[in-house]
């Protein structure tokens, strides 16, 4: 297509329209802090990137699935060690119970370590005593506080130094084995209130547990598989403010011809001594492993369609009502022109009542394509509703139904539903009604902690990867 045949630089996406864009007061200090930024060490490195991006063609393939959840919004306070073992724990727990309910590997990738900023259907918003402000555009932008809602340059370096001592702090868990799949005890299923529910949960649990004794009694252990005691966890973020995003935007040697590997196993991400030509170089997103683009922001001729199309990171796109299906397929032409099983993942989000109306429109529309993306769920968006009391919340028996829904059209046009796509948090909060825990519109003031949409909590996560896995269990 016409829109991704213009030669591609980290900054060229400064020669389309932006959408999202956020002003600030002063030009110079923006420049300092992007230039700090431009200079600190990358966050993730190449080879994760590429070995996700094999994860995702076995995905885009049927070979695996793919869960992504976290956050919203991250706050720079969920930097502490509880919020992020708390969301560690949840993952890896719905990634073992679909793991054993599919048969197939789990890819986790974790909405964490930079999912800092927030798009706005408008730049004001009212507060509670009437006043017009600046709209909370997320903590690398500026504050919650109503007071303090001025754009703040000096938010990005804070962001970066919130994600890496997130990602510092997962590397850390992981590999001390907090991932160990011999840990019984972390399994408490208190929590559901439905007795019958809790027996069936629990039945799955013990079979679990049954199959780690049986490989321990063949010599299994965490010795011969390591994958027992440690798992590949991915980070990712919307990738909003470009401004930041090319400040970690480094060029990696390609790989060399003759052995199709890359020429050492360190590869430069800071920026080079001697810069390297353009033609010896892939350009890598190393502030995070993968990215996606908004609702608000996929326009075609847009600056971040433009910025996405050049990086190798594997990318997301959100698809919603909003979308024909002929633009879906033009989208996938420009940010995969080699059409690259799982380089892009479509993230399809519509609402439990419209599903049906959108979602084989848009499959059929790729179907006719040699596109291979990776199909994927979001049931959180287009579920978001206004309690009595003012809260905003989500029904979970409305998020199930669109699972289920996007399961049976995937499975009724010969596609697959290859992943699912969460905002949860790993903590006891009371922001979505249902689940085992039946919670209802009343129990939503004891624990809603949310500053930016509802989330689902430990609890009701872990029924999602329960009801998946029986779904997918009695399929086999």
């Amino acid at each position: 297509m016409a829109e991704g045949n213009t030669a591609w630089a980290p900054d060229s996406w400064k020669t389309k329209p932006i959408k999202q864009d956020v002003m600030y007061d002063d030009a110079n200090e923006l420049e300092t802090v992007l230039t700090r930024v431009t200079r600190m060490p990358p966050l993730v490195s190449s080879p994760e990137i590429d070995r996700l991006r094999q994860q995702l063609r076995d995905v885009a393939e049927g070979r695996a699935f793919l869960l992504q959840g976290g956050d919203c919004a991250e706050s720079f306070d969920y930097c502490n060690p509880h919020a992020i073992e708390d969301k560690l724990k949840v993952l890896l727990q719905m990634s073992l119970v679909l793991v054993w309910g599919m048969r197939l590997p789990v890819v986790r990738i974790a909405r964490m370590a930079g999912q800092y900023a927030k798009p706005r259907s408008s730049p004001f918003e009212k507060t509670e005593d009437g006043r017009t402000v600046m709209s909370y555009r997320g903590d690398n932008v500026n504050s919650i506080d109503p007071d303090n809602r001025r754009p703040d340059p000096q938010r990005l370096l804070s962001a970066y130094l919130h994600s890496a001592a997130t990602i510092n702090y997962v590397r850390l868990l992981l590999a001390a084995g907090f991932a160990d799949l011999h840990k019984p005890e972390a399994w408490d299923l208190g929590y559901v209130r439905n007795k019958e529910i809790r027996s069936e949960y629990q039945n799955i649990v013990n079979r679990l547990t049954d199959s780690l004794k049986f490989m321990d009694v063949v010599g299994a252990t965490e010795t011969s598989l390591p994958s027992l005691n440690t798992v590949d966890l991915y980070t990712s973020h919307e990738a909003l403010l470009l401004d930041y995003e090319q400040a970690l935007t480094r060029p990696v040697l390609k790989p060399t011809a003759a052995v199709g590997k890359r020429s050492s196993y360190y590869e430069p991400s800071t920026p080079p001594r001697e810069p390297l030509a353009p033609e010896l170089c892939d350009w890598y997103n190393l502030s995070t492993h993968f990215i996606w683009i908004g609702d608000r922001t996929r326009q075609l001729n847009g600056a971040h369609v433009e910025y996405f199309r050049g990086v190798k990171n594997p990318v997301g796109v959100k698809v919603g009502p909003t979308m024909e299906p002929e633009e879906l397929v033009r989208v996938l032409d420009i940010l995969d022109p080699m059409n690259e099983p799982g380089r892009v993942t479509l993230i399809t989000r519509y609402g439990a009542t419209k599903i049906d109306q959108f979602l084989p429109a848009h499959i059929a529309a790729v179907q006719k394509t040699e596109h291979k993306p990776v199909w994927c769920c979001d049931p959180c968006h287009g579920n978001t509703t206004t309690a009595p009391s003012g809260h905003k919340t989500r029904s979970f028996d409305a998020i199930m139904a669109e699972i289920t829904a996007n399961m049976k059209i995937h499975q009724d046009l010969g596609s697959r539903l290859s992943g699912i796509h969460l905002e949860l948090t790993g903590e006891h909060v009371t922001e979505c009604t249902g689940g085992s825990q039946e919670l209802s519109h009343s129990d939503l003031p004891s624990n809603y902690q949310t500053f930016c949409d509802p989330r689902l909590n430990y609890e009701q996560s872990l029924d999602i990867a329960f009801k998946i896995a029986k779904d997918f269990e009695s399929e086999r």
